[in-house]
């Protein structure tokens, strides 16, 4: 297992929380049903679980 600074994982949550954002930002202006609205729902899920994980290791 890499081990990772807490440096490096709170720049990573960061980036991801950023990212989350912008994207649940996008989605608001999609018409659901649309293949790019169903990838970014899947997105987001993907980056809840993994602001989640990192908070979980930074003992958030």
């Amino acid at each position: 297992m890499t081990v990772h600074s807490e440096h490096d994982l709170r720049e990573a949550l960061r980036a991801i929380e950023s990212t989350n954002a912008k994207c649940e930002k996008a989605r608001a202006s999609l018409e659901p049903g649309t293949a790019q609205h169903t990838l970014l729902t899947r997105r987001i899920a993907a980056f809840g679980i993994a602001i989640e994980l990192l908070k979980e290791r930074l003992g958030e």
